[in-house]
């Protein structure tokens, strides 16, 4: 009896080790996201299931998680850093007066008959009235441009608000990746 008694109180024990680890990890390193829309296609895609890892600053280019409101995440890329000038011109993309490329935009830059992806703008033709993204902020765009709410639309995310950066989709299983941040950096 005292040795079915340990084995339960051992079991027990384990458990709620596991438990604790589990909380704790996803807490502060890593959680899962649902990517809902199709404002990230081609790289996402509506209903794919993502890791988000929490761990370090967002960088440029990555896709990042954030609250955007109190029920609804949003999935964006990183486009503008605090202190950045972001301008689109003719469909590309100038930051702080130099020209970046977008590979991760040219399928969709292939498919475009009528007019640009990326209409041209300047951060003070956005909700930011701004020359550059201010600190403690992202300015971020969904890589289907012509149907995404972003900052252009809803202005520059706080980061305090970024929940994490995505690098995985686990779900469908069709569709596992690691997800990088499409420059080949």
């Amino acid at each position: 009896m005292v040795k079915v008694e340990n084995e339960v109180w051992e079991w027990i024990k384990a458990l709620f080790i596991g438990l604790i680890i589990a909380i704790i990890v996803r807490t502060f390193f890593f959680t899962p996201s649902l990517v809902e829309g199709a404002s990230m296609n081609p790289t996402l895609h509506d209903q794919n299931r993502v890791i988000v890892t929490k761990i370090g600053e967002p960088q440029r280019f990555d896709i990042v998680v954030f609250q955007a409101t109190e029920e609804k995440k949003y999935v964006k890329r990183v486009i503008g850093l605090p202190g950045d000038r972001v301008e689109y011109k003719d469909d590309i993309l100038y930051i702080n007066g130099q020209r970046y490329d977008e590979p991760y935009l040219a399928t969709y830059k292939k498919e475009v008959i009528d007019g640009p992806l990326t209409y041209s703008f300047t951060l003070q033709e956005t909700p930011l009235r701004s020359e550059v993204v201010p600190e403690g902020h992202l300015f971020v765009m969904g890589d289907n441009r012509r149907n995404s709410m972003d900052s252009r639309h809803i202005g520059a995310i706080p980061m305090e608000t970024i929940i994490g950066t995505t690098r995985l989709v686990y779900w469908p299983l069709k569709e596992i990746k690691i997800v990088d941040n499409g420059i080949g950096e």
